[in-house]
């Protein structure tokens, strides 16, 4: 029987910048302990039953799925998601989208919403950090939708909804101070829709279009519709895409358009206010 430090030392993953910690995570899964306990105890023997799970999730990673969705799990700004293959996985550089809503100047019982949410990632960190605010997230896909409740329950944030809708279909009527969106924007033809963890998330989730802007431009039209006088609009984009997307806000009638930018420097998110 191996211990956990020889499996750490001995376990090989195809190279890339996350392989040890990729290591580090399946491990501590299967034996049902956090990341820390491998380091306080590696002299520990591990069971055949773990090792067994230990390598068969391996496996997985060495066929190139995602650790997400080998373990049904990802952190995102505080918080600890369920995921799963009907939607996408968090990443850090969409926190930026949280951190911009949470420095508008929005009322304390402001309605947010959020489209396409997914995990419920970005709804569920808006509602966690403003309790107060009524906050509204939407998915097309009645699965999406299912876990971003079971994670809403988990986490014990009531103050959250999540319905089915696609984009604003189920929403006629409704108005929002804030309406916030990580919507597909890679386009058809792009060579990474077939390389690392993107291959086994799904493409209704990625792709917009010939340009990747399919989405952002139908959303862009609808969302005055849906927002109070003076109401911002927030959304995601590829990071050569930030240009196109002040644009299009500009043309629309946005005014106070700007970009952010993500961990890694690139303009992530683009956005502005709606001029009534």
């Amino acid at each position: 029987m191996a211990t956990i430090g020889a499996l750490l030392r001995e376990t090989q993953l195809p190279d890339s910048s996350s392989a040890r910690l990729d290591v580090e995570l399946l491990l501590a899964a299967a034996l049902g302990k956090p990341r820390s306990y491998l380091r306080t105890w590696p002299e520990k023997l591990v069971s055949r039953e773990v090792l067994a799970r230990f390598q068969a999730d391996l496996e997985r990673r060495r066929q190139g799925e995602p650790v997400a969705y080998i373990l049904g799990q990802q952190g995102f700004w505080s918080l600890d998601l369920e995921v799963s293959p009907d939607t996408l996985i968090p990443r850090p550089d969409t926190e930026v989208l949280v951190e911009t809503a949470l420095a508008l100047p929005l009322a304390d019982e402001a309605r947010v919403l959020d489209l396409g949410t997914g995990t419920g990632a970005i709804a569920l960190a808006l509602a966690h950090e403003r309790p107060r605010w009524q906050v509204l997230g939407v998915d097309r896909i009645p699965a999406a939708v299912e876990l971003a409740r079971r994670n809403a329950e988990r986490l014990r944030l009531g103050t959250v909804r999540f319905v089915e809708s696609h984009w604003f279909s189920a929403l006629e009527g409704q108005r929002f101070a804030l309406i916030v969106s990580n919507p597909p924007y890679i386009a058809g033809s792009d060579r990474h829709l077939d390389e690392g963890d993107v291959r086994f998330e799904p493409r209704s989730a990625l792709v917009a279009g010939a340009d990747g802007l399919d989405d952002i431009r139908d959303l862009i039209m609808a969302a005055p519709a849906h927002l109070q006088p003076d109401g911002w609009l927030w959304l995601e984009h590829g990071f050569e895409q930030a240009a196109a997307v002040r644009e299009l806000l500009e043309r629309q009638g946005f005014r106070a358009v700007e970009s952010r930018r993500d961990l890694g420097g690139h303009d992530r998110i683009s956005g502005g206010r709606w001029s009534c």
